[in-house]
């Protein structure tokens, strides 16, 4: 099924590809992630203090949490209602365990 902003060929686990409407912004989001990933490396690597390590690896959570939420938000305004409107039990059950692991 296609759609104006978001185009699927849904089998999910088997085969499963998208054309996320965001991924622009999902590509983004992740290179900030490994920048301030890089940049933890780094400190720690320089002997940088604790106190800073922790502030960048708050900015390497924040920028991951930030990444899921896009990711979340495409995946239930097309994908989960997708799945509600043809009975795709499977795919609801994935995305609960997907948020069960999120948010461990």
């Amino acid at each position: 099924m296609q759609s104006t902003t978001h185009a699927h060929d849904h089998s999910h686990e088997s085969g499963h590809t998208h054309s996320h409407a965001h991924t622009k912004a999902v590509l983004n989001r992740l290179s900030r992630a490994i920048g301030h990933l890089t940049a933890v490396r780094g400190m720690v690597e320089d002997g940088r203090g604790c106190a800073e390590v922790l502030i960048q690896l708050a900015a390497v959570r924040s920028a991951i949490n930030s990444t899921c939420e896009v990711i979340l938000k495409d995946h239930l305004d097309h994908c989960i209602v997708e799945a509600v409107e043809t009975g795709d039990k499977k795919t609801i059950e994935e995305l609960n365990k997907a948020i069960e692991l999120l948010m461990k």
